[in-house]
């Protein structure tokens, strides 16, 4: 016998009651309810950058496809539905090497076979200078190369859906190009790019600017620079990290309107210690990390950051607190853009997954909480 419920909730975009009836872990039917009083219905989230979650580490060695797994199943706990495994700058034997595990778990494992929508690579094609390029190794910054853009292709069973570059950087123009032909959406990010450099990319094809306002100079011009460039250019998504460390509220709110509910993007670019106990911890990339009790995550001992803290579910939780505006936006931001972005659908319908949140919202619609996280039909809420 197949398990039956019914759960119901205010449609996070149009306000209207829903009820959804679920049965053996997909929503056999929608019907309509009154909404009074139910807390906030939204799809699974769509992270489009995550380097690793709760321990679990994608930029660290040898990647098996078991630790895909684990970061999966620890992310479908947190309401997320779809994510891209997001790997950083490394050498071409590294990247295809894990390529090829997340491939693996992707063909292999529950969790992964339906969470993993393809793969962002963000690098290595970067910016070398301190400051724009972050935390990515400067060892192993280099040109782009449509050969290699292909072996990653090859090692990862065709999943790289997205990739970050320097819109400065040698040839990325005709790189753009040839990616933007393939269909991948090419992201702009740690870069030190002038104005043109950023012009020219989104003629050529560049769709997104990767966590603007982060992996740039500390120090710019006051104008041009490359965040009023990409803010500006209406061929650019964005996305952004408002964990309340990555940007301060102002910064987060001029962006949100600048670029629009519908051309910004939410992704956590959660580390392997994000949803880990505050302490200290050693990182492959970074070497000593602390880990606050608010969850900023930064090198031991100074001011900088090392990653986010925050998962998908962290931010929406706390969008309308940190930023003044209505959580209805940030989850629009976390579900149908990102999905689009990528060609996914993120709609809840019938004979779709039961994959979804419950999230209240009674205290003057400021403190957000799950009441309820389903994945395909089973409550993950710990």
């Amino acid at each position: 016998m197949r398990q039956e419920a019914t759960y119901s909730g205010r449609d996070f975009h149009s306000g209207e009651g829903r009820a959804l009836h679920v049965r053996g872990g997909v929503i056999e039917k929608i019907t309509d309810c009154a909404a009074e009083g139910l807390p906030l219905l939204s799809p699974g989230f769509v992270d489009l950058q995550v380097n690793g979650f709760a321990g679990h580490d994608l930029n660290d060695g040898q990647l098996t496809p078991e630790t895909v797994e684990a970061l999966s199943e620890a992310l479908a706990a947190v309401g997320v539905a779809a994510y891209l495994p997001t790997l950083i700058t490394a050498s071409e034997t590294e990247l295809c090497q894990r390529l090829s595990a997340i491939h693996t778990a992707q063909q292999t494992m529950p969790f992964s076979q339906g969470m993993i929508a393809g793969v962002h690579v963000e690098g290595p094609s970067i910016s070398p200078k301190d400051g724009p390029r972050g935390a990515h190794p400067l060892a192993h910054v280099r040109p782009p190369s449509i050969e290699e853009f292909n072996r990653w292709q090859q090692a990862s069973g065709g999943l790289v859906r997205m990739v970050t570059l320097a819109p400065e950087v040698v040839g990325a123009c005709q790189y753009i190009q040839a990616l933007s032909a393939k269909g991948i959406c090419v992201a702009l990010g740690h870069c030190d790019a002038t104005e043109t450099d950023i012009e020219r990319s989104a003629a050529a094809g560049a769709c997104l600017a990767t966590h603007l306002g982060n992996g740039i100079a500390a120090t710019l011009p006051r104008h041009p620079n490359a965040i009023w460039s990409q803010l500006s250019d209406d061929r650019l998504a964005a996305s952004l990290i408002l964990d309340g460390h990555h940007l301060p509220r102002s910064t987060a709110r001029a962006m949100v309107r600048a670029k629009g509910i519908e051309r910004t993007i939410l992704v956590s670019d959660s580390v392997k210690f994000a949803g880990m106990p505050a302490g200290r911890y050693t990182s492959p990339i970074g070497g000593e990390v602390d880990v606050g009790e608010d969850g900023r995550v930064s090198i031991a001992g100074t001011a900088y950051l090392a990653g986010s803290g925050s998962c998908l579910l962290d931010i929406i939780c706390r969008y309308q607190s940190f930023t003044g505006f209505p959580t209805a936006e940030a989850l629009t931001m976390a579900t149908t853009n990102p999905a689009r972005m990528i060609g996914r659908n993120a709609a809840l319908a019938p004979g779709a997954p039961a994959t979804f949140l419950l999230l209240d919202t009674t205290e003057a619609d400021t403190a957000v909480r799950p009441v309820e996280i389903l994945h395909n039909g089973a409550s993950v809420l710990p």
